[in-house]
């Protein structure tokens, strides 16, 4: 049995302390202890980009990151997006752009594109097909995933 011990790190711009196994995967504090379900699960092996967070503003694949690494740390989830209840930029603009098919790559889809648009708020499409090289989405052939991505940044 893996021993646990208490976490503290900033979700969603929340503090929170949680007891984690030293094994615990970021999925699994985010998903069950925390209740955020936003975050999916795909292949469990870091290749499909499902998962991605922000980690203190960087995309990171939660399935592969130890909870415990991410102790004093700030980590942003798919919820941090909304505003007042309502969709946030680059939601909205998957939305109005069609660059949701089934919705399983979303969540990391637009948390990658987040973290790009915070760093370089006029990308160019290769600088968007870049950033979201991590992640794979089954429905589309991106070119609404792209346009979403170019419209949330204004252009």
């Amino acid at each position: 049995m893996a021993r646990k011990k208490l976490l503290s790190l900033r979700v969603n711009g929340s503090e929170q302390d949680v007891a984690a196994a030293d094994n615990a995967l970021l999925l699994d504090l985010l998903r069950d202890t925390l209740g955020l379900t936003g975050t999916k699960q795909g292949c469990d092996g870091g290749e499909c980009g499902a998962c991605t967070v922000l980690v203190d503003g960087e995309p990171r694949l939660a399935c592969l990151t130890l909870a415990a690494s991410c102790a004093g740390r700030s980590v942003e989830t798919i919820e941090s997006l909304a505003v007042g209840g309502r969709m946030g930029r680059l939601q909205q603009a998957f939305h109005d752009k069609l660059g949701t098919q089934c919705g399983f790559c979303t969540p990391g889809m637009i948390m990658a594109a987040e973290s790009l648009l915070r760093r370089c708020p006029d990308p160019d499409e290769a600088q968007i097909r870049d950033a979201l090289a991590g992640n794979l989405c089954r429905c589309t052939g991106y070119v609404k995933i792209i346009e979403s991505v170019q419209a949330a940044a204004g252009g």
